[in-house]
């Protein structure tokens, strides 16, 4: 099989299945197998696949006719211009997330700020804020032994000198921090996800009847801090906003800036 037959076939087996990028996935997965990118495999679509090659990427494709996730089924995704790692323990790192990294850079911060990213997940924003953030501490919290596995690898890998720490939100959080982050949780219980998020950990994605039960507990505790970060940055639909700005300031945080899916709040 050629590369072109691999990509007029499998395209269409993928949008038959309902995958709307279905040429896109097919050229992403050719270029980790391949180790070439994607002006070179289309400048040679007449190289032939070996063996071991296209039973590989049968293999990938059947899964992603399941509509798994194709960061699942590579093993990585890019978040704010680096690769993570990623299984199915982590929701895969989303764009709207890197949000949270750039109200981080724009805070004025106290030398060797300390910073906090509860339910860590894959690690992304932690890793990424102790990678961004000159001079920063950095601590991921994670409910998930199988999570804090993962982030601590993407924290090897990526060289950032962070701790990988087991907490059920801020039950067990150790020490005082001028910043905390957190992507919790948020998907209200009946809301209809896609058929990719069907695969990522439901742990990781649903939090009651509007999908706001983490965080209120995330703002009680926060609440009752002994002394408590001077910034809070959080993510949820925005629809959902104005009920978390109600939260923070019961907690004794107003909202200093929205955009997108990520607020941020101060003391």
């Amino acid at each position: 099989m050629t590369i072109g037959d691999f990509l007029s076939t499998s395209t269409k087996a993928l949008a038959d299945a309902g995958i709307d990028t279905a040429r896109l996935d097919c050229l992403v997965l050719l270029e980790d197998i391949l180790d070439k990118d994607r002006a070179s495999i289309l400048a040679h679509t007449d190289d032939r696949l070996t063996a071991t090659q296209q039973t590989q990427l049968e293999a990938w494709m059947e899964l992603r006719k399941q509509h798994t996730p194709l960061a699942y089924i590579r093993g990585k995704a890019m978040f704010y211009g680096r690769t993570f790692l990623v299984n199915e323990h982590v929701l895969t790192p989303r764009p709207e997330t890197e949000t949270i990294i750039t109200f981080l850079r724009e805070l004025s911060l106290p030398d060797q700020p300390r910073i906090a990213d509860i339910g860590t997940g894959s690690g992304c924003i932690g890793i990424s804020a102790a990678l961004e953030v000159p001079d920063c501490q950095v601590d991921l919290y994670d409910i998930s032994p199988e999570a804090l596995e993962v982030a601590n690898k993407n924290a090897q890998n990526l060289g950032a000198g962070v701790r990988c720490l087991e907490s059920d939100l801020l039950n067990s959080v150790e020490g005082v921090y001028d910043v905390i982050v957190t992507n919790l949780p948020y998907v209200p219980d009946a809301y209809p996800i896609n058929d990719a998020a069907a695969h990522e950990p439901a742990l990781a994605l649903f939090s009651g009847a509007d999908g706001l039960n983490h965080y209120r507990t995330f703002w009680t505790q926060a609440g009752a801090i002994s002394h408590k970060p001077q910034f809070i940055i959080t993510e949820s639909f925005p629809a959902q906003h104005h009920t978390l700005a109600l939260l923070a300031r019961n907690s004794g945080y107003v909202l200093e800036r929205s955009e997108g899916y990520v607020q941020l709040f101060s003391l």
